[in-house]
């Protein structure tokens, strides 16, 4: 028998990038295109703050192009637990497991168990509605195999603390750890957050070879640049980040981002976001009525109370 030739491993995938444009998120499917398996990053589910109503328009259309596209998704990845739109990682678990007939781990960094213990008791959410909700919690440097490719994960801190990145051939899903040049980066003020930390993060993005593409979590575009941009290079942010360049120090970036973070008003969806988000995108137990609830704070500024 004739000696067949190995076969070649593609270093680099296919990637999808599709804007949700009311919260300014990027969602991404990334596929080997010699096997077609896939993964979902930073998926979201539809939701309208006036009606507090969910939908699911924008998740719908991820599993139109994995089913247009034949991909086969063994994984959905979750940078960390937003804090300004919800996931639709359960949603789209269910249906994947439907159309597919395998139901894909939902899967984030291990330090979420310390954001849900936060969060659980600040919205007053019983443990038993988060506890392994996730089905894989990644450690540092974890790799795991996506058809013939690698990924590894990248514990990346600093916007909050189970911040994870994920590196795929010349590919780092970085969430919101860098932005796009010309806003620089994620705030540091959430509880566990960290202005030195996400420096550090980004300097060990910078570590990478300048050709690398660092896709973000999020865009809001204005001025001269009317359109979203999913990705710039390690070289683009050394070069031009507004906050985090080569040139600029730590002490300069904490000190220029604790003064921005000082001026910003929380995220709008902050308080829905969170309480979905720690339980991977399922929706609250219904009470006895059937009727499902988030919590909303109150602010009192009377003394009389």
């Amino acid at each position: 028998m004739d000696a067949q030739p190995a076969p070649i491993t593609l270093q680099n995938p296919t990637i999808h990038s599709l804007f949700e444009a009311r919260t300014g998120t990027w969602q991404y499917v990334v596929a080997d295109p010699s096997t077609l398996q896939a993964v979902i990053i930073d998926s979201v589910l539809d939701y309208d703050s006036a009606t507090q109503s969910i939908s699911t328009q924008t998740a719908d259309a991820v599993l139109y192009l994995i089913s247009e596209m034949g991909y086969k998704i063994d994984k959905i990845l979750e940078t960390h637990a937003h804090a300004d739109h919800l996931t639709a990682a359960s949603y789209l678990q269910q249906q994947i497991a439907k159309q597919q007939g395998n139901k894909p781990s939902i899967c984030i960094g291990k330090r979420i168990r310390q954001v849900q213990e936060l969060f659980g008791k600040r919205y007053g959410i019983p443990a038993e509605e988060y506890d392994g909700v996730f089905d894989e919690l990644f450690d540092d440097n974890y790799v795991f195999s996506l058809g013939a490719l690698d990924v590894t994960v990248l514990h990346l801190p600093g916007h909050t603390p189970d911040h994870v990145g994920y590196k795929i051939g010349d590919n780092v899903f970085c969430g919101d750890s860098l932005f796009h040049t010309d806003i620089g980066t994620a705030r540091c003020d959430f509880p566990g957050g960290s202005a030195i930390s996400l420096y550090e993060s980004a300097h060990k993005l910078f570590e990478l070879p300048e050709h690398t593409k660092i896709w973000t979590g999020h865009d809001y575009p204005s001025g001269d640049r009317s359109a979203p941009v999913p990705y710039l290079t390690v070289r683009d942010h050394k070069e031009r980040n507004k906050h985090v360049s080569q040139n600029v120090t730590m002490d300069e970036f904490v000190s220029r981002r604790r003064e921005r973070d000082a001026t910003l008003a929380e995220p709008k969806l902050l308080n829905p976001s969170l309480q979905i988000n720690i339980r991977a995108g399922r929706l609250p137990w219904p009470t006895p009525l059937g009727h499902r609830f988030v919590h909303l704070p109150l602010k009192v500024t009377s003394s009389k109370w």
